[in-house]
């Protein structure tokens, strides 16, 4: 892949000097097991529906990674969450309220804490509630568990997970001359991001079609759309865009630490330009919002480097 720094150009695609700006969040990661990887996987998949971004969502969650046995408390297929939020109370009504309703609810299911310092959140703690008096508990080294009586049999779920810091934001942009170009440099990035540890991409399949500024023109709303990168407005607003680009994909990293996001930026945009200019893709750029958003800089070109 030929890389020239001047200016920054790969493969022909054209690296903005710019840099994605990332904000301070809280942080957990949950260890989902079952009987099979089909189920552990289907009650991991619920957890993590609707919570692409904390703008409407509460909490912003991804599968990190699969679990084999051997890497699991339990000894059986799992997979491995990580939930980001804006602060502690709400990460910690958002890990009761899905753990309770989409993983006690999945058939042959556990759940325990993936992450053992920081501060203490209730889970089994909060959720034995549910046995009606049944449920009983079992200490295990310093490791308590709840044993929550349930129609498949019982529901074993750690009595604490544990908060860390987070961050949220950490993002790139595709801009190709097509869609069906932008989407297929978007899904190889993907690929490429996924086997980086201790981040996920939080929107659906970890793409975003739909990128957003801060505010709006109408009062009530905090964030709208990201006109200066829309295709379709580009006589009608001060566009990003040059002409042969007709669409762009974002992709949004959360991570336990900045050097993870710069790592799944690296690896992500250098898989986009694998592709290179002659398969459509023209630029590589990112969002930011002069560091009114937070304190975190992924400057594209260090990234890179």
């Amino acid at each position: 892949m030929r890389e020239r720094q001047a200016g920054m150009i790969i493969n022909g695609v054209k690296i903005d000097d710019t840099f994605a700006e990332a904000f301070p969040m809280v942080a957990t990661r949950l260890i989902i097991t079952a009987d099979t990887e089909r189920w552990a996987f289907t009650a991991a998949n619920s957890m993590i529906g609707f919570s692409t971004s904390v703008i409407a969502c509460g909490v912003e969650t991804g599968i990190e990674k699969k679990l084999k046995p051997s890497e699991t408390p339990d000894g059986r297929p799992g997979m491995s969450v990580l939930l980001f939020a804006m602060n502690s109370k709400e990460l910690a009504k958002q890990i009761v309220t899905r753990t309770g309703q989409s993983v006690m609810t999945s058939p042959t299911s556990a759940c325990y804490a993936g992450i053992r310092e920081g501060k203490k959140i209730k889970m089994g703690a909060a959720l034995r509630y549910f046995g009606d008096g049944f449920q009983r508990s079992k200490l295990l080294g310093k490791i308590r568990y709840w044993r929550i009586p349930i129609m498949d049999g019982e529901f074993l779920v750690e009595d604490f997970t544990y908060e860390v810091p987070g961050i949220g934001g950490g993002n790139f942009l595709i801009l190709a001359e097509s869609r069906g170009q932008a989407l297929s440099a978007a899904e190889r990035a993907i690929t490429a991001m996924n086997r980086v540890e201790n981040v996920v991409m939080p929107f659906p399949g970890g793409v975003v079609g739909s990128g957003s500024k801060l505010g709006s023109k109408y009062p009530k709303l905090s964030a709208s759309t990201n006109d200066a990168f829309c295709p379709t407005l580009k006589g009608l607003t001060k566009t990003e865009l040059p002409p042969e680009v007709e669409s762009v994909m974002e992709i949004v990293i959360d991570g336990l630490a900045e050097k993870d996001i710069a790592r799944a930026m690296r690896a992500g945009v250098r898989a986009v330009c694998t592709l290179g200019r002659k398969n459509g893709i023209v630029r590589i750029s990112a969002g930011h919002y002069g560091g009114k958003l937070g304190p975190y800089h992924f400057h594209l070109h260090k990234v890179l480097k």
